[in-house]
């Protein structure tokens, strides 16, 4: 999910292929709060946990030991402020969190998950990535274990981390921190270098124990603790299974694929699975100079092109070019085979990533699943609308790419309040994630929007033009094809999604987008529209301009009255990303502080329990000020600003006036800086313990910014983050997992009067 607007990098994730005409269109968290819970709320509030899952409820909530993670307790009261004093920006190699509180690092790139696997070298020496933490941890969900090792929804002192492993630091086309001399970056590639990169892509599921001493660590050995991988069998499921998009070499009945790629945000379902998002999985895969005319100028040229991957295209890591195993061939998507239908190559092994994958962190016998039903493209978290029994389960996605869509999937089944506790999860997921219906959103000016039916019954699919679809199969695959039929909205890099449990409303983070423009210029620019409104320029480092919206805002809709099933809703901005010293009309439009200020929102998590919305972000544009950062928020709903016109000059002198809606501008009680990370790094993902007691939260990618040349050189790494904080061996940066944990011995005399209930 790398920002992208740092023009002196170009980043794996750059894709820009829409180039269709459619419109762009507490914590002491609380003012006071129990010294006995870290994110407890206090009075005014919910007595249950304060943080749950991204998504829906990343931690559950449940009173009994099953795995249900829908909240038993409303919220009908959302906090009113947040106590704790904000943590000032920083550019030093740490990580900051607010007094009374500490972190530890618990779960890093390469820690062992067995015991006969070696203990982590950090020279890049290390192999058996397979049986190691992989790199670039991202999105994270709790799954509580009780004392038998039975799922929990309230154990807190034991439980599973479901973790992904987005990708992997890299220059050019080494992964140079994984490797002794940096890597080879020049083709061919070696195979024993492309073996480690395989493995340290995914996801891992590990446990993670709490001591007598209240110290939080991994359990090296568990028996839970396993990993998928890019070679892991996976199962293809809902419209998309056995489709001759599917067909390929290693699966002739196009049912199954291996592994999963690029996982970025995440989920948790209310039948208590881990689903994790396919992002930025196209650009691993090559494709030759004369592939058009072998595959003879088909369709498949066309959605191969919409996804990023035009003839010639070269891929990110050069791993098809490692040796002639199948291993290493399917990463070569052209049409080298004589058969009719892909079964002797892998011109179709595109079609088998960039979905939302299912998995169950408490049993590893089971195959994890693509649910194609929600559609292909580049997916970040999928968060579910509360459940209301007798009513179906709507899930929220973005797309994260410059000009991509919103969407939401509505399944056919209404929900089932036995299902939180299903005796097969997986089965519920089929029940509830195959058959469905999937939309895409459209943004009007007058802050109302609509969701348009992804199907062949509706006539602009049936009747495009630029693609024949031939089947519901042919839509989930080629998802962005069909938004692009019916109109949606070009939106500034949808990232993470999250519904705020006081109210249903779901919340968006848009990113940034270096291409919007007044005035476009060729295809891929937009020009500012009503849920895009901005386009200016932020100077960096007082040299560098960044063009477009560099800081990103984050958008909110309330659905109309079906609830999950509306068709139509209403929309506003709750919050834009700016530097407090930006124009307060036409830049910083939510007023913000030097407290507040962000750029680049990207992980997005609610707490279900009270309405608390954690904002993480992956920032290129303010990065000469500050690291990326997380900062807690007491949102309010949809309406509660203000309409706002903003005027922009054309180059012939005449005017361009772009109504928005602008949320309620938060104030020094219901928006903080609550954490700040070390050099070149991106906070993302979080999820909580039952109790309230410990936050869990991933540093991803500290010291990217290094040279390759520099490898050898930890006096030249731009961080030595989390050596420099006293965990592991060698020098080299890793992304890891920290626990927060809030310091009882330092709880304040307004701590003590709260947790006796003054």
């Amino acid at each position: 999910m790398k920002n992208t607007q740092d023009p002196s990098r170009v980043h794996f994730n750059d894709e820009d292929s829409n180039t269709s005409s459619n419109p762009s269109f507490e914590s002491v968290l609380s003012a006071r709060l129990s010294r006995r819970s870290i994110l407890r709320g206090s009075v005014g509030t919910v007595a249950t946990t304060m943080l749950g899952a991204a998504s829906l409820s990343a931690c559950g909530g449940g009173d009994d030991d099953t795995p249900s993670v829908t909240p038993t307790t409303p919220v009908n009261t959302p906090l009113k402020a947040l106590g704790f004093a904000a943590v000032a920006k920083s550019l030093e190699d740490k990580v900051s969190v607010p007094a009374g509180y500490s972190f530890s690092v618990i779960y890093a790139l390469g820690d062992p998950l067995r015991a006969s696997t070696a203990a982590y070298k950090n020279d890049g020496t290390d192999t058996d990535y397979e049986n190691r933490a992989g790199d670039h941890h991202d999105g994270m969900e709790w799954f509580g274990l009780a004392a038998d090792g039975k799922p929990s929804t309230t154990a807190a002192d034991r439980g599973l981390l479901g973790m992904n492993h987005e990708a992997t630091t890299d220059e050019v086309r080494s992964s140079f921190f994984l490797h002794a001399n940096g890597g080879t970056s020049t083709l061919p590639r070696p195979a024993s270098e492309v073996d480690k990169e395989l493995a340290i892509h995914g996801v891992s599921v590990v446990e993670v124990k709490k001591a007598s001493d209240g110290k939080w660590s991994y359990i090296k050995d568990s028996a839970f603790n396993f990993r998928v991988t890019t070679l892991t069998d996976v199962e293809i499921s809902g419209p998309a299974r056995g489709n001759k998009l599917l067909i390929t070499k290693y699966s002739p009945t196009g049912t199954k694929t291996r592994g999963t790629l690029n996982n970025c945000g995440t989920g948790k379902t209310p039948w208590g699975t881990l689903l994790t998002g396919e992002e930025n999985w196209a650009g691993y895969f090559t494709r030759n100079a004369t592939d058009n005319a072998a595959r003879g100028n088909d369709k498949s040229v066309t959605a191969l092109n919409r996804y990023g991957r035009s003839q010639g295209a070269a891929s990110r890591h050069g791993w098809e070019s490692a040796g002639s195993e199948d291993k290493y061939a399917r990463w070569n998507n052209s049409k080298l085979g004589a058969s009719a239908d892909g079964s002797d190559d892998y011109r179709n092994e595109l079609n088998g990533q960039g979905y939302i994958v299912e998995i169950d962190a408490y049993d590893k016998s089971k195959l994890a699943k693509k649910r194609t039903g929600l559609g292909r493209f580049a997916h970040e978290s999928a968060a579910f609308g509360t459940p209301v029994v007798g009513k179906p389960l709507a899930a929220y996605m973005g797309d994260d790419s410059r000009g991509e869509y919103i969407y939401k999937f509505v399944s056919a089944a209404n929900w089932d309040a036995a299902d939180a506790n299903p005796a097969n999860r997986m089965a519920a997921g089929d029940k509830y994630l195959d058959s469905g219906k999937l939309y895409v959103a459209k943004f009007a000016a007058d802050g109302t929007g609509q969701w348009i039916e992804l199907a062949l019954s509706t006539a602009a699919i049936a009747g495009y033009a630029s693609y024949a679809f031939a089947d519901q199969a042919d839509i989930c695959v080629n998802t962005r094809l069909a938004a692009d039929a019916v109109g949606a909205t070009k939106m500034d890099r949808p990232e993470w999604c999250s519904v705020n449990p006081v109210n249903g409303e779901v919340y968006f983070a848009l990113t940034n987008n270096s291409n919007r423009r007044v005035e476009p210029s060729g295809s891929s620019q937009m020009a500012p529209d009503s849920a895009n409104p901005r386009v200016y320029t932020d100077v960096k480092g007082g040299t560098t301009n960044q063009t477009g919206n560099p800081n990103g805002h984050i958008l909110r809709i309330k659905e109309g009255a079906a609830g999950s099933a509306a068709t139509s809703f209403t929309w506003d901005v709750y919050l834009f990303g700016a530097e407090s010293t930006a124009a307060a009309g036409s830049v910083n439009l939510s007023s913000l502080t030097s407290d507040q200020d962000l750029s680049s929102p990207d992980g997005l998590v609610f707490s279900p329990s009270t309405g608390i919305c954690w904002i993480q972000t992956d920032d290129g544009a303010y990065t000469d000020v500050t690291n990326c950062m997380m900062l807690a928020a007491i949102p309010g709903q949809v309406g509660d600003g203000a309409k706002k016109t903003l005027s922009y000059t054309k180059a012939d002198g005449g005017a361009l006036n772009v109504d928005t809606f602008v949320g309620k501008a938060p104030t020094a009680d219901t928006l903080k800086r609550f954490l700040v990370g070390p050099k070149d790094c991106e906070i993302t993902g979080l999820c909580e313990t039952p109790d309230g007691k410990a936050l869990f939260i991933n540093v991803q990618h500290p010291g990217e910014g290094t040279a390759m040349a520099n490898v050898a050189d930890p006096s030249k790494y731009t961080s030595q983050w989390p050596s420099n904080a006293g965990y592991g061996a060698g020098k080299r940066p890793r992304s890891a997992t920290i626990v927060i944990t809030k310091n009882d011995a330092a709880a304040s005399a307004a701590d003590r009067a709260s947790s006796q209930g003054l």
